[in-house]
């Protein structure tokens, strides 16, 4: 059995996005969303420990800039993405969207 690695619980989603990493810029969704990261539906591939910029559209029509490391990648379907340098503000965005 796997043990779940998540400190957070993650929430069913689907947010408009574009992403930014050494492949270059993607427009992708996010499937799911939780405090400390989410799932990045994406056909680009992504290497694992690879720090990419993710902007996520708010349901305002915002975006919310944020930043973290690849955890986990699915080829020709997405990535995991752990948020690693969340500001305050970007933290209380992301509880905003999951409340």
């Amino acid at each position: 059995m796997m043990q779940n690695r998540r400190q957070h619980e993650r929430t069913a989603i689907n947010l408009r996005a574009r992403w930014e990493g050494i492949s270059g810029q993607q427009e992708c969704r996010v499937g799911d969303l939780a405090i400390g990261g989410c799932f990045v539906d994406s056909m680009s591939r992504v290497e694992i420990g690879e720090i990419v910029s993710l902007e996520i559209e708010l349901p305002s029509g915002q975006w919310i800039p944020l930043r973290g490391e690849v955890t986990t990648c699915q080829p020709a379907v997405g990535f995991g993405l752990q948020f690693t340098f969340l500001t305050e503000d970007e933290e209380s965005a992301l509880k905003d969207i999951l409340s």
